[in-house]
C-alpha cells in the first residue's frame, strides 16, 4: 500500500524513530513532579508544592538560537545547539530570581533525520539536566518544500517560579551597588548573522583553521562553542547570600549596555569600564576580519560578558569569589549612581520597551 504522506515528503516512521532515539535523554531530565512520561499530547507537571509558597509568581520565557543553526548544519554538528537553546530560554528565567520547573521544545525541519534530531534533543536534555529543568514535551515538525532537506530551526519555552518577595529587579537596585560581570563562553547565540556575513565577505570557510582558535579546531567548531549555563550557580548564590544580589541581566540580543540598562531603575546610571576585561579571541578575530573596532560591535555581541549581577556594595567581593568557585569568572565593572546627571550623551537608556537606567561603556579594552 502506498503512503501519500510519504510521497509528499513527510516520513512519519522517521519521526517515530527520532522519538525513540531521544526518549532516554528526555526521561533523564524528569523528576517526581513530572507525570505522564514521554509522548503524550501534553506534558504534565505536579505543582502541588506551590501551596507552600506565600505568593508564588510563575515566570516564563521563550526563544530560539537564531542563525547559529546554519553553522551547525554547514559542518553537520548538532550536539551543542540544544544547550544553546536551554541557555537562551532558561537563563532568562533566573534573571528574575526564579527557579526553572519545566521546558518544552520545537524542532522544525525539512526532513527528519532521526540521528540528527536525537543529537539536538540530547543537547537540550543535557542543558535541562544541568539547570534542574524537566523537559516535559516537544514537537518535531517536518516541513518539506518550506525548509530544505537539511535545514532546521529550534525554539523552546520554559516556566519557573519565584516567591514574590524574592523577585529580583530594578526595584531593589540602590546607589553604590556594584555591577559584576560574569564571563561568557563565547558568542553564545547572538549576532550570528553578522558573523556569517563577515566570514562570507572574507571568503573564510567553516572548515578552515585559524591559529587563534587552537590547533585542530575549525572555524565552525569554534563558532559552535556552547552557550554557558548560569542558572544553577546563580540559584545557589541567591540561596546562600539572600539579599546580596539586587538584579541580574542576561546579555543576549541588543548587546552589553542595553541589556544592563533594562534592569536598572529610572534615574540611575553607570559607566562600564572596558579596561576591566579582555574580549575573547573569537571577538577580536571577527572584528579584525571586518576591519571594525570592537567598540562598534558592543550592541551585537556580548564581547565576553554573559550575565551581569548588580549587587550590594558590601557583598561584591563575596559574590565574585562565590561565582569564581562555581566556575564562573567574574569581576567588577562599575558602580551604580543615582546622583542627578543632566548630560547622558553616549548612554543607552532602557531597551525593549523597558524605561530603565542609563549605561555607557568607557575606556579601552584590556589587551
Amino acid at each position: 500500500m502506498t503512503n501519500p504522506y510519504a510521497e509528499a515528503g513527510v516520513d512519519t516512521a522517521a519521526g517515530d524513530l527520532a522519538v525513540e532515539l531521544m526518549k532516554s535523554a528526555v526521561t533523564a531530565t524528569h523528576n517526581a513532579s513530572v507525570t505522564g512520561g514521554v509522548g503524550g499530547f501534553a506534558g504534565l507537571y505536579d505543582v502541588s508544592f506551590l501551596k507552600d509558597f506565600e505568593h508564588p509568581l510563575l515566570a516564563t520565557s521563550t526563544d530560539g538560537v537564531g542563525t547559529k543553526v546554519a553553522i551547525a548544519q554547514a559542518i553537520d554538528k548538532h550536539d551543542t545547539i540544544g544547550q544553546d537553546l536551554v541557555g537562551m530560554v532558561v537563563d532568562d528565567i533566573v534573571v528574575v530570581g526564579a527557579r526553572p520547573l519545566f521546558m518544552t521544545d520545537y524542532i522544525a525541519c525539512g526532513r527528519v533525520v532521526p540521528n540528527r534530531i536525537a543529537d539536538i534533543a540530547a543537547g537540550i536534555a543535557r542543558g535541562c539536566s544541568a539547570t534542574g529543568t524537566a523537559l516535559v514535551g516537544g514537537e518535531t515538525a517536518e516541513h518539506p518544500g518550506l525548509l530544505g532537506p537539511d535545514d532546521y530551526d529550534v525554539a523552546g519555552a520554559a516556566t519557573g517560579v519565584v516567591e514574590a518577595g524574592a523577585q529580583l529587579g530594578a526595584h531593589l537596585v540602590e546607589d553604590g551597588d556594584v555591577v559584576v560581570a560574569i564571563a561568557s563562553s563565547g558568542l553564545h547565540s547572538n549576532g550570528y548573522s553578522l558573523v556569517r556575513h563577515i566570514l562570507s565577505t572574507r571568503g573564510v570557510q567553516y572548515t578552515d583553521q585559524l591559529p587563534e582558535f587552537g590547533a585542530g579546531v575549525s572555524v565552525g567548531e569554534a563558532l559552535l562553542e556552547p552557550t554557558r549555563l548560569y542558572t544553577t550557580p546563580l540559584l545557589s548564590l541567591l540561596s546562600a547570600r539572600p539579599g546580596a544580589v539586587h538584579s541580574l541581566s542576561h546579555v543576549t540580543g541588543g548587546g552589553i549596555a542595553a541589556n544592563l540598562a533594562r534592569v536598572l531603575p529610572v534615574g540611575s546610571w553607570v559607566e562600564v569600564d572596558r579596561s576591566s576585561w579582555s574580549p575573547l579571541p573569537v571577538f577580536r578575530v571577527l572584528a579584525e576580519m571586518a576591519s571594525t573596532p570592537l567598540e562598534d560591535t558592543e550592541g551585537t555581541w556580548n564581547l565576553g560578558i554573559g550575565m551581569f549581577a548588580v549587587v550590594a556594595a558590601g557583598a561584591a567581593s563575596d559574590v565574585i569569589a562565590s561565582l569564581g568557585a562555581a566556575g564562573l569568572p567574574s569581576w567588577a565593572v562599575g558602580t551604580i549612581s543615582t546622583a542627578a546627571r543632566e548630560d547622558l550623551t553616549g548612554f543607552e537608556q532602557g531597551a525593549k520597551g523597558v524605561d530603565g537606567g542609563a549605561v555607557r561603556l568607557v575606556g579601552s579594552y584590556a589587551a
